[in-house]
């Protein structure tokens, strides 16, 4: 008996001895495997694709994006998992008439916004000094670099226009930006950002500039609070800001020019170029032209450009020595961008009110973060994480969505847990067939491209149409039933009544704000995420079948907004 037992005890200890060598050998084979998939993720990251290209999905072949100076255009995303600036995923064949995958496609949004952040650590890094040695002036830059100067966010040195590409900044991309605008100066700080201008301040020591640009290796950036400055090209630069003068209109003068507008000049023989040249170099976003008078200054209060008179008091565009001389003026838009309202910053105080800017995706939810950005001073966050969005300025993009740092958060979310987590709204309603045409655009061509008119005739757009259709109207509803506070805004209705509708939007987020700033945004109204004019297809893309079905779900959410005391949808909606 005795020795049975003890070789029981024997094997147990055997056993136990087994079952630790087994567990140890677990972990650290897990722990390799881990620590090997994150070199890979940092790998793939700092050489990878850049980060507005879609995540490739397992089985699929990866297609980089391409992207212009100040364009970028995202490729076409794989089914079921988007990151772009209106992010929803497509159904399964199975389940796009129901609930179902509605509810699933939040889970994979926040597994989406995991794998971009995962993709933008390695951007994080800073510049080494070390690597600062063999960055370099190159030659092969159009511009001829001047020197490295202070920089302040509160004064900045250069008060010009602005730019941002926090992935493709060059040097070369920023004088062309800061040329196309009459600029004399472009400035380059933190390697990513691009300020324009006409004069200079006193020069810092060259050894502070030592950010490497983010789309250029080996060249210089300015760096924290300092602008590496390069005057720009000069040769093309005359035929640029001709091309870029824009017509305005013909105002009556008010009464004092001279109290107006801050700068002006006397010339005889005065034409368009010579004012628009002026005005430039004053950094001054208006020419205005009255006799053999120039004046320069900003849409005010008491120069809004709102209401125009009949073109032929002053002669028409171009015809500068005809204006009537006291009545009144021609008035063109220079290439040089309205700065009054393009500085922007996080609360310094979290906020006690969470606002959602809540829209079916395609209804201009970017544009109006935009405008919102650019009226408040404060940056928009978002439920989602859209690189290229991020890259152009957004900064918000960044930013945990409930960090309450952000003036409010977009959201295309219509679930009843996503928006009882706001306490109010403001949804941003378009028409539906605008609203799926832009979106079906954005997800096949990126956000300023368009889709091929062999896209539109294949299945995948009745498809889209099936399935987004209800998903439209679902939205609109589910805010009016679970919403606490909403705001409801028509984008046909922002769109051509901008600064009324800008003002109740403002108010809302209970933002003071003056009215020069608002002019100003009016002034910048359309940002850089607009396609460019309206490209016309020589086919009707809706069938009947599609309208019938739409015209339904118009009516239906007319009737919804009017039995919530609101005002119904814009005549336009209905029935086309």
């Amino acid at each position: 008996m005795a020795k049975a037992f003890f070789r029981l005890q024997k094997f147990l200890r055997r056993t136990q001895f087994l079952l630790f060598f087994l567990t140890a050998a677990y972990l650290m084979a897990g722990s390799l495997l881990l620590l090997q998939r994150t070199r890979l993720v940092m790998q793939q990251g700092s050489r990878g694709p850049p980060a507005n290209q879609a995540l490739p999905v397992p089985g699929q072949p990866s297609r980089a994006a391409m992207a212009e100076p100040r364009s970028v255009r995202s490729p076409r995303p794989a089914p079921g998992l988007r990151a772009g600036t209106d992010a929803l995923h497509e159904p399964a064949p199975g389940l796009r008439h129901g609930p179902r995958w509605l509810t699933d496609r939040n889970a994979e949004l926040r597994q989406l916004r995991r794998r971009w952040f995962h993709r933008f650590i390695s951007d994080q890094e800073p510049v080494q000094t070390a690597g600062f040695k063999a960055m370099r002036h190159t030659s092969e830059h159009k511009g001829t670099y001047i020197g490295c100067f202070a920089d302040d966010s509160r004064e900045r040195t250069l008060k010009g226009a602005v730019f941002y590409d926090l992935r493709k900044m060059t040097v070369a991309h920023c004088q062309e930006a800061c040329a196309e605008r009459a600029y004399t100066y472009a400035g380059l700080a933190y390697g990513a950002e691009c300020y324009c201008g006409n004069t200079l301040p006193a020069a810092a020591r060259p050894e502070e500039c030592n950010s490497e640009c983010k789309g250029e290796k080996g060249s210089v950036c300015g760096g924290v609070n300092r602008l590496s400055v390069y005057r720009v090209e000069e040769l093309r630069a005359g035929a640029r800001r001709r091309r870029n003068v824009i017509y305005r209109g013909c105002f009556r003068a008010p009464e004092n020019l001279t109290d107006t507008f801050p700068a002006s000049l006397i010339q005889p023989n005065l034409t368009v170029e010579m004012c628009s040249e002026f005005c430039s170099k004053k950094e001054f976003p208006l020419a205005v032209i009255r006799g053999q008078e120039c004046y320069c200054g900003y849409p005010t209060g008491r120069f809004s450009l709102r209401d125009s008179a009949d073109g032929l008091r002053c002669g028409g565009p171009g015809n500068a020595s005809s204006a009537a001389e006291g009545q009144h003026c021609l008035v063109y838009q220079t290439p040089v961008q309205d700065t009054r309202c393009t500085d922007r910053k996080f609360l310094t105080t979290k906020a006690k009110v969470f606002v959602a800017l809540s829209s079916f995706p395609g209804a201009g939810n970017t544009w109006a973060r935009h405008l919102i950005e650019h009226a408040t001073g404060y940056y928009t966050g978002s439920y989602y994480f859209d690189g290229a969005l991020y890259n152009k300025g957004f900064k918000g993009e960044k930013d945990h969505w409930r960090s309450r740092r952000t003036i409010c958060v977009k959201t295309h979310e219509s679930g009843k847990t996503e928006i009882e987590m706001f306490d109010s709204a403001i949804l941003l309603i378009r028409n539906p067939y605008k609203s799926l045409m832009a979106e079906f655009n954005r997800k096949y061509a990126g956000h300023l491209g368009y889709a091929t008119d062999r896209t539109w005739k294949s299945k995948e757009w009745p498809d889209f149409v099936n399935s987004y259709a209800s998903w439209w109207a679902s939205h609109v509803l589910e805010w009016l039933k679970y919403g606490k506070r909403l705001l409801i805004v028509h984008y046909e209705e922002l769109k051509q009544s901008l600064i009324p509708k800008l003002k109740e939007m403002v108010e809302f987020l209970n933002v003071t704000v003056t009215e020069d700033r608002l002019l100003c945004v009016e002034n910048n109204r359309d940002g850089n995420f607009k396609r460019s004019g309206a490209k016309q297809k020589n086919f009707e893309p809706f069938t009947q079948e599609m309208k019938d079905l739409i015209n339904r779900y118009i009516l239906t959410v007319d009737e919804a907004l009017r039995g919530r005391n609101f005002t119904g949808l814009p005549r336009e909606y209905v029935p086309r």
